[in-house]
């Protein structure tokens, strides 16, 4: 799956905010309330890793992640380590295009329970997550001045 965003900033800001996992409970539905579990400053890096809570359909589910390509500030990598997924990775790439930037998401995942559950529920449930995120974006980076919110 592939999603991308233009968003009305150039990359030197656009990425330190992405990179920053604890951005990331501004940018998940508060329906999922995701969590970032991991204590302290946390050091983005290859080998970095980090474990989250969230509820899925209401359903609470530990999630941990492992930084598997760090290479700032074009592009980084996550790999779900555990999680409800069989096989996720996340690859976050982000263009630089002078005063704005193309942010591209692809996310290579596998579920439990094969296609039938991946058509009924999950495909649904990850569109209107970054779906969400396009809205939020929109906020945090309006077309005109300010930092990130």
């Amino acid at each position: 799956m592939r999603c991308r965003s233009r968003l009305p900033r150039p990359r030197d800001v656009i990425f330190p905010f992405f990179s920053d996992a604890r951005n990331l409970e501004k940018i998940t539905p508060s329906l999922l309330q995701f969590k970032v579990l991991t204590e302290g400053p946390i050091t983005m890096e290859t080998g970095a890793i980090i474990d989250y809570r969230l509820k899925i359909r209401g359903l609470p589910v530990r999630w941990r992640t492992l930084i598997s390509a760090w290479e700032p500030p074009d592009r980084f990598e996550d790999t779900q380590l555990k999680g409800p997924y069989r096989q996720w990775i996340h690859e976050h790439a982000f263009v630089d295009e002078g005063e704005t930037t193309l942010m591209q998401d692809t996310v290579r995942y596998k579920v439990l329970g094969g296609a039938l559950i991946h058509r009924l529920m999950v495909r649904k449930d990850v569109l209107k997550i970054f779906g969400y995120r396009r809205e939020i974006f929109a906020r945090l980076f309006p077309p005109t001045g300010g930092e990130p919110g």
